[in-house]
């Protein structure tokens, strides 16, 4: 776990550049099955200052744990313990506040809470790039890396 004097580092040193990485952008990078690998792994290769929620990070452990095994699975928290240019915002009482004002001012039925926080983090940081191939997480106006953005 990063200490707050660096992640505050971090942050003061690269606020503008910042770009929001959900979920599917993880996946598509460590699963080389999937269609979008080689953006990622282009991306990846040269990262910028990312974000994330912990709710991310526990939805990719799940699926690597669903979709292949525990081994895979932890070598996804051992990628994200590495990824040092990740800083990752946790998710308590009032993140969950933020997160549910998201979900409830966007209509789609599909939003997930964990998409819901992306969206809070987004807008409060004013980040404007994502990594992701879900479409929700451009409704606050950040562009998706996979659109061309």
């Amino acid at each position: 776990m990063r200490s707050p004097a660096s992640r505050s580092m971090k942050l003061s040193m690269a606020e503008k550049t910042e770009a929001y990485v959900d979920t599917s952008a993880l996946i598509a990078f460590l699963d080389r099955s999937d269609s979008y690998h080689p953006l990622f792994r282009r991306l990846f290769s040269n990262p910028p200052a990312l974000v994330t929620s912990a709710l991310v990070i526990a939805e990719g452990h799940g699926w690597f744990l669903r979709r292949y095994d525990r081994t895979r699975a932890l070598q996804f928290l051992d990628f994200i313990d590495r990824l040092t240019v990740l800083a990752i915002e946790r998710f308590d009482s009032g993140e969950l506040a933020k997160a549910s004002r998201m979900a409830r001012k966007f209509s789609d039925p599909s939003l997930t809470l964990a998409d819901a926080h992306g969206l809070a983090i987004i807008h409060e940081r004013r980040i404007s790039a994502c990594w992701s191939t879900d479409r929700h997480l451009g409704l606050t106006g950040a562009k998706l890396v996979v659109s061309g953005g």
